[in-house]
């Protein structure tokens, strides 16, 4: 089953691929997606990372929440449902 990662306080110049690449060690990832605006294109700080299996997964959220990127330190939990606004 897999496993949706949330991955905050990203480097705005963090891209999809550089994400993906940043999390590859964990696991197999089915998805690698940084979240920007839709008028700018510029990167809103945060994105998701999917893993084929939920190992990968807390693997991946126990050695990087918390680790330090381009002066950033980066928060990565489990991902939850977006909430209604």
């Amino acid at each position: 089953m897999s496993a949706k990662v949330y991955v905050g306080n990203l480097p705005f110049g963090v891209t999809q691929d550089k994400l993906k690449e940043m999390f590859a060690e964990f696991g197999e990832i089915e998805e690698a997606v940084v979240i920007s605006d839709k008028y700018s294109g510029r990167s809103k700080g945060f994105g998701f990372i999917t893993y084929k299996d939920d190992a990968a997964a807390q693997k991946a959220i126990a050695e990087l929440n918390g680790k330090e990127i381009e002066g950033r330190a980066l928060k990565v939990n489990e991902a939850r449902p977006m909430e209604s606004r």
